[in-house]
């Protein structure tokens, strides 16, 4: 890019994740080089998976605190999702998505079809999430998941009409964008 320079990149936070402040001058399309900071969260990348049975006409959400949440709107914390989770190690989102959706859900699967990559928040977040379907029956189910309590994860495991969890963005109970992304792509591609 020819329009970007002296990129100097300041550490502000190094817990869960990395928080950097980076400053640039960008040129603008009039010509002026303005001088630029912007934050930005680097949590690595993450997979997210939408599971789904067509003979029950049925899909598999997650329901779980989050804090981020709870910053914004405490009444809705209780976030409704599609399971999910970071890229670790030198995995790749297909690895990842079939070992978090044993340990959130409890379902062995051996494959998915990735069908989506997206950032969900690119004015703050490095993290390119990568988005799965794969069909599931009562017999891939192995385990009650609820997630690692290494992690400290304390998640339910819904299995839900599809027609209600479509009902449920029209409502606002679900709010996830991953989510909402998954579903409509099985409504849009009448997956179900």
């Amino acid at each position: 890019m020819n329009n970007l320079k002296n990129i100097k990149k300041t550490t502000l936070s190094k817990e869960w994740a990395t928080l950097d402040r980076i400053d640039y001058e960008y040129q603008f399309k009039n010509g002026d080089w303005k001088s630029v900071s912007r934050e930005c969260y680097n949590r690595g990348n993450g997979a997210v998976i939408l599971l789904y049975n067509t003979i029950k006409g049925t899909v598999i959400l997650t329901k779980q605190f989050r804090m981020p949440i709870y910053e914004n709107t405490k009444s809705e914390a209780m976030s409704i999702e599609a399971c999910a989770g970071a890229i670790d190690n030198n995995d790749n989102p297909l690895e990842t998505i079939i070992r978090e959706t044993e340990e959130e859900v409890g379902y062995k699967i051996s494959n998915a079809k990735q069908v989506l990559t997206a950032y969900t928040s690119p004015g703050a977040l490095t993290e390119k999430m990568y988005l799965f379907v794969a069909e599931y029956s009562d017999a891939m189910q192995i385990n009650e998941g609820g997630g690692l309590e290494s992690e400290n994860e304390e998640i339910e495991v819904l299995e839900l009409p599809f027609s209600k969890a479509i009902e449920m963005i029209k409502t606002e109970e679900i709010i996830d964008a991953k989510t909402i992304m998954l579903l409509q792509y099985a409504q849009i591609n009448k997956l179900i």
